[in-house]
């Protein structure tokens, strides 16, 4: 049963309120830049990778799948709405926040997206939203499962920058059972919009390589995870069994310093 968190009712609004307090009159212009309902398209990787031109902007895309929200969304959609708690518009999402103290403890991960334009060379899309959200070390989703219904860390909204991208500070999440480890996100218009998933354009997920996914699950805190991903390939799994390469992050770094996972994606207008 879900376990409907308490939420701060100031909410996005008051974020809003701050950061204009914050900016200069362009910068608030450019989020208030909306964009019609259209469908993703992708590529793996990030501006650097191949498809980069020289002046190391994306060039080509392919498309990404919309895919399920899963249960636990904490968009409204579903029980509890994360989008509308204060300080829900941050870069690191490793805390709780809005009252509960929550931290979600385990190997260091940076998840960069690059929103572009496929219908215009891939050119960078700035001005978005981006809501994303993971299960922690032990598969758990805050807000929804059992022992962390009180905390809402691991979800985060960003407003995309001048080149598209977005940079979440977090944690590797689990490999749960019946899962390829993956993370979720989901694209508004604008800061303004993201409240609720009634205004979102599209929903899709993060595929993480194999081998850093082994890498990580030979540390502490992570057990069953590396049970669970000999049980799963990303040809069973039942969201990137049709195909997974406009979904797969190009991934680098280590356990020691830390990861960093770099999807590009587009809407295309």
């Amino acid at each position: 049963m879900i376990d409907e968190h308490a939420e701060d009712g100031e909410g996005l609004e008051h974020d809003l309120k701050t950061l204009r307090r914050m900016a200069d009159r362009r910068s608030i212009l450019r989020w208030m830049i909306g964009t019609s309902l259209v469908p993703l398209v992708g590529c793996a990787g990030d501006a650097t990778a191949a498809g980069a031109g020289s002046d190391g902007g994306v060039t080509t895309c392919s498309k990404i799948p919309e895919e399920t929200q899963g249960p636990y969304p904490g968009d409204g959609s579903n029980g509890p709405n994360a989008l509308s708690l204060s300080g829900i518009v941050r870069s690191d999402i490793r805390s709780s926040i809005g009252g509960a103290s929550g931290v979600a403890d385990g190997v260091p991960l940076t998840i960069e997206l690059t929103l572009v334009n496929s219908n215009s060379a891939c050119a960078a899309l700035a001005g978005y939203a981006i809501y994303l959200w993971h299960c922690n070390r032990s598969g758990l989703y805050s807000m929804y499962s059992a022992g962390v219904t009180g905390e809402n860390y691991l979800r985060g909204v960003q407003q995309t920058d001048s080149s598209g991208k977005v940079a979440f500070t977090s944690i590797f999440p689990a490999c749960y059972s019946g899962r390829w480890p993956h993370i979720h996100f989901e694209f508004y218009p604008s800061l303004s919009l993201a409240t609720s998933s009634a205004n979102k354009i599209a929903t899709s997920q993060l595929a993480l390589p194999k081998t850093v996914c082994d890498e990580v699950y030979a540390t502490s805190g992570y057990s069953g995870s590396a049970s669970n991903l000999a049980q799963v390939s990303l040809a069973t799994d039942n969201v990137f069994s049709d195909g997974s390469s406009a979904q797969l992050a190009t991934v680098s770094g280590s356990v020691a310093s830390g990861y960093l996972a770099s999807l590009v994606v587009g809407v295309a207008r």
